[in-house]
């Protein structure tokens, strides 16, 4: 069965979810990199170290986030996300997404580039010890959809 997903299962699917992609576009190039998430009130919240991506959305700040699930070809779920892109200045709001991305559940092994201070996995007393950008990207759009079968065929090997 192929569907949608209602804005109640897109939210869910959002907030269970710590990898998406982010796709971008300015100077007639366009870029996706993958990034670790957290979802809350209709924002993805981010942590970069500054680059290309960073540079890109300061001066196009409409982009696109995805996040996917695919168990195999036949059961998987997507969302896309439609938003803009606004950095972090003001130190609460700031400190708040950086305590939302520290306390999000995380798979054992993760990369360097995911450990945001050196106290990691625990969170350091001063959020300020963080450096790099703190993003979010507020969804103007959501859609979800999804293809589920129960006896989808066994992939041979």
């Amino acid at each position: 069965m192929l569907g949608e997903m209602n804005q109640a299962e897109i939210d869910g699917f959002l907030s269970s979810q710590v990898v998406g992609r982010i796709g971008c576009h300015a100077d007639g190039e366009t870029y996706i990199i993958p990034m670790s998430y957290v979802y809350e009130n209709n924002s993805i919240y981010c942590h970069s170290q500054d680059g290309k991506k960073l540079k890109m959305m300061r001066q196009n700040p409409r982009v696109c986030f995805e996040v996917y699930e695919m168990t195999d070809m036949a059961n998987w779920r997507s969302v896309l996300i439609q938003g803009d892109y606004e950095e972090l200045q003001d130190k609460t709001e700031r400190a708040h997404a950086l305590h939302l991305l520290m306390q999000r559940n995380v798979p054992v092994g993760t990369s360097a580039t995911h450990h945001m201070s050196n106290e990691w996995p625990f969170e350091p007393d001063d959020p300020d010890e963080i450096d790099g950008i703190v993003f979010r990207i507020v969804a103007k759009r959501k859609t979800g959809t999804f293809e589920y079968h129960d006896q989808s065929p066994a992939i041979p090997g």
